[in-house]
């Protein structure tokens, strides 16, 4: 009888092979894999197996290797369990695509899979039964190794190459004459260099460097007859060179990376090309160079000077300089060394580097001289005060000041002559020369750092609000105290104070104003100097001002003396302080919003002409936008209601402001018809406003909508809290119809689009599916393939993805016995496989097989069909 511990494992792998809850399958994966490691040699051979005739055994059908029913008895419960156990293999294969288990999980269910199989090999087992145990053995070795536990792997490649040998037996004894041999012969040394390699493999994450070498020996007396293995194997040495490089071995990693190259040289009809050589030198000389660069100087150049002769890189470059540089090479040797890429494309980062590099070992001559080369070769780059930025900090590092200024106002004088540093280049020299004068602060020179802020402030324009604007005016302030000359700050406080009182208790509007404006500028240049900290306060009182100018110009109608004219200049006057102000803030939402409508409602005692309503326009839908971003953060329901429901408010005084404004002129490249559909339908989607429907009734009657405004619609449909799947599902369709009749298809932004329609129309893992709906998608997946086929721009990813998706569907339809439709969806992905690219042979020869398993259940299907009608 087959052992109880073989039966409680098989009983294991029935209940797993019926599970679809991930839970249950991660646990049943762990329960057998603790059982199968417990089962010994004497369950498997309670039965004793009776041979069987010779022939190949395909995985997915192991009672096909008979030919004929099994035997009842000890020969067919060890069957079954054989049976049962290529049925787990194929099952882990299947569930692993799809997500359901991962790396680790299938590793384990490969191992108790191979296990079984195994144990019910028999004495004397046909070739057919060998070869699938030596697939089997590899396998599951090589899935350990993948997932860093290799020591668990070596069992099954031992196995493996045992099985190897049995094979090459079989195959000898039934051979006929030396050509039969030889076939032979060859048949098995494929196999066997796996194994070897996957030993190899195992060996170096062991840290066994003897029996890594001596795997590697192996194969490469190998590569004469095996010669498209000589790319392989000379990229697997150069993955060993990287990990031991990585684990600091630098005898190890020299010694496979050498072995890489030579390899690589081997056959050069099957090279890994002059790139990849260069690239393994490179790392064959820093291995060298972080060994022990006094000692292996010679070696480390000989190797970067090799790589740089197949392929020159900046990468090679780089390295030879920085060797010589470490070596202590002379001034000539490493200008020599520099000019070898001068006549080369380099980029201007590489060049930058290079000249740090070179200014950071304190070689000043040779890395001075190349700054000065570098400008005329990026000429027109906009990058190019890139380089005059490191030319001054390199000048100010060598404590050579003067010339470091004389640098610097060339920059001035190229930022008011059309030559403006990039807003990142920009900010690296304020930070260069706030720097400079902080040092000249600590050392009390008080005038050099006035020096130095005065360059940073020259680039400021008048009238600019900045934070670091701010922070520079403080700091310029403490340099002038120090130099005795003293800010009247108290005055200015008294001064806000006695005007604050004015503006609360004038009652002549003309006083009025000419007081509030001079408390709006007192505060401005106030809150400028001041930190983030006191300046909250200020900003409210600034808040406070523009607020009591607003009342008090409402007021000032019936005042006799203030005119129309004087109301609106003042009018204009504050509208434009509250505008830039929220311009300011952008940083804080709520201020912005606050401030935009503050400029709004000053506006409206201006003439209505196309400026006004333009600003109007503006603030409206900005302080409509701050209410659904902050609609989106982390507030409470009715926080939320209520932000949306403001931010409708505006939108609707937008929109009339909008009519009148687009009688002005034509407007037909501007987004704000776009913007008002977008803020009014994510507001209302999300308040769940009845109106929706109607809204965007009268957006699919537009011909003109935009393909990204239906995409944004569709993602707004689904953004929490607003669920409208079906109104998401029309947006993405249009969206869709759109791309199509565009005169050459986007093939990405389609594929983008299509995804999201399949995504939702599809749901990922449901087997029980309406007809209809698996037609609707159909459709879409024959859209896909109808791009794909007339473009080679689909991105291969996407591709990928409907093939999965397609396949799963079919297998899905496989499992419950559903398989005309199974045959159709998985046809669909096979011929979605024939576009893959680089991918499609990690897939093809398992597709291939279980394709043709679900057209074998069709056609056993319509040959029972009629029995089951009857």
């Amino acid at each position: 009888m087959v052992g109880a511990r073989l039966a409680a494992v098989e009983g294991l792998v029935r209940e797993l092979l019926k599970e679809e809850a991930p839970s249950r399958i991660a646990a049943l994966t762990e329960e057998l894999f603790q059982a199968a490691g417990s089962i010994s040699e004497e369950d498997g051979s309670a039965a004793e197996v009776e041979p069987r005739p010779p022939g190949p055994a395909p995985l997915s059908s192991p009672s096909e290797e008979t030919g004929r029913s099994r035997a009842s008895g000890p020969r067919a419960a060890l069957g079954q369990v054989e049976e049962g156990a290529v049925s787990l293999w194929n099952w882990a294969v299947t569930k692993h695509t799809g997500s359901v288990v991962n790396d680790e999980q299938r590793a384990k269910l490969r191992f108790v899979a191979c296990r079984l199989v195994c144990l019910c090999e028999g004495s004397d087992p046909p070739e057919g039964t060998i070869r699938r145990q030596i697939l089997m053995c590899m396998k599951t070795g090589k899935g350990w190794i993948d997932i860093g536990k290799a020591d668990l792997a070596d069992g099954f490649l031992e196995i493996a190459m045992s099985s190897i040998e049995k094979l090459y037996a079989k195959l000898l004894k039934g051979s006929d004459g030396e050509a039969d041999i030889h076939v032979h012969k060859a048949d098995v040394e494929k196999n066997l260099f796996k194994v070897l390699s996957y030993q190899a493999e195992s060996a170096v994450a062991q840290g066994d460097f003897q029996k890594a070498v001596m795997c590697v020996q192996r194969c490469k007396d190998m590569l004469m007859k095996l010669p498209k293995e000589t790319c392989y194997l000379s990229i697997l040495c150069y993955n060993f060179g990287v990990e031991t490089y990585e684990w600091k071995r630098y005898e190890q990693s020299s010694f496979w990376l050498s072995q890489s190259y030579d390899i690589g040289k081997m056959d050069m009809k099957y090279s890994v090309g002059k790139q990849m050589q260069a690239k393994v030198l490179r790392l064959l000389a820093t291995a060298y160079f972080e060994w022990d660069c006094n000692l292996y100087l010679d070696k480390a150049l000989k190797a970067v000077s090799l790589a740089n002769q197949e392929n020159l890189h900046p990468a090679g470059v780089f390295l030879k300089v920085k060797i010589l540089l470490k070596s202590g090479a002379s001034d000539e040797d490493i200008s020599s060394a520099v000019a070898e890429f001068l006549h080369h494309e380099m980029s201007l980062d590489f060049c930058l580097n290079t000249a740090k590099l070179l200014l950071d070992h304190g070689r000043e001559s040779v890395g001075f001289d190349f700054l000065k080369s570098v400008p005329e070769r990026f000429e027109s780059s906009p990058d190019l005060g890139k380089i005059t930025l490191l030319h001054v900090e390199f000048l100010l590092q060598n404590k050579r000041e003067l010339l470091a200024k004389q640098k610097v106002e060339e920059i001035i004088i190229g930022h008011y002559t059309g030559k403006q540093l990039l807003p990142e280049a920009l900010n690296r020299l304020h930070i260069i020369l706030w720097d400079r004068a902080a040092k000249h602060y600590e050392a009390k020179s008080y005038s050099e750092a006035l020096h130095w802020y005065n360059y940073s402030v020259s680039f400021y324009t008048p009238g600019q609000i900045d934070q670091n604007l701010a922070k520079l005016q403080r700091n310029m302030a403490s340099c002038y105290l120090h130099l005795k000359q003293v800010d009247k700050n108290e005055q200015q406080v008294v001064a806000i104070k006695a005007l604050e009182y004015l503006s609360e208790h004038l009652q002549d509007c003309r006083q009025l104003f000419a007081a509030l404006k001079c408390l709006v500028r007192l505060m401005l240049s106030k809150f400028m100097a001041e930190n983030e900290e006191k300046r909250d306060e200020d900003i409210n009182s600034m808040l406070t001002y523009l607020t009591l100018a607003h009342k008090r110009l409402a007021e000032s109608f019936t005042e006799e003396k203030f005119t129309g004219d004087m109301r609106i200049l003042e009018a204009h006057w504050f509208r434009k302080v509250a505008w830039n102000l929220a311009v300011q803030f952008r940083g804080c939402p709520e201020k912005m919003r606050d401030f935009f409508l503050l400029s709004f409602k000053l506006s409206q005692f201006c003439p209505s002409d196309k400026a006004v309503l333009i600003a109007q326009k503006t603030c409206l839908l900005m302080a409509a936008a701050v209410d659904l971003e902050m609609g989106r953060q982390q507030v409470t329901p009715s926080e939320q209601t209520e932000l949306l429901t403001q931010a409708l408010q505006h939108l609707q005084a937008c929109k009339e402001i909008w009519k009148v404004l687009k009688l002005t002129g034509d407007f037909a490249k501007d987004p704000t018809d776009t913007l008002l559909l977008l803020y009014e339908f994510e507001a209302r989607s999300k308040l769940n406003d009845p109106t929706l429907h109607n809204l965007m009734e009268s957006v699919w009657e537009q011909p003109q909508t935009e393909v990204k405004t239906l995409e944004i619609i569709a993602s707004l449909a689904m953004e929490s809290p607003a669920r409208y799947p079906v109104l998401c599902k029309k947006a993405l369709k249009s969206a869709l119809n759109l791309h199509r009749k565009q005169p050459v298809v986007d093939a990405v932004k389609f594929s983008k689009c299509l995804h999201s329609l399949i995504n939702l129309s599809l749901p990922t893992g449901l087997t029980d599916l309406d007809a209809c709906v698996l037609q609707e998608v159909w459709h879409y997946f024959e859209d896909a393939l109808s791009v794909v086929s007339s473009t080679d721009a689909y991105p291969e990813t996407e591709i990928l993805w409907l093939m999965t998706r397609a396949w799963n569907t079919g297998i899905f339809q496989y499992t419950v016995g559903k398989y005309k439709e199974a045959e159709q969806w998985c046809g669909l992905g096979m011929r979605l496989l024939n576009h893959l690219g680089s991918l499609k042979k990690s897939y093809e020869g398992h597709m291939i097989g279980l394709y043709s398993e679900v057209l074998d259940k069709l056609d056993r299907a319509k040959r029972f069909l009629p029995n089951e009608e009857e």
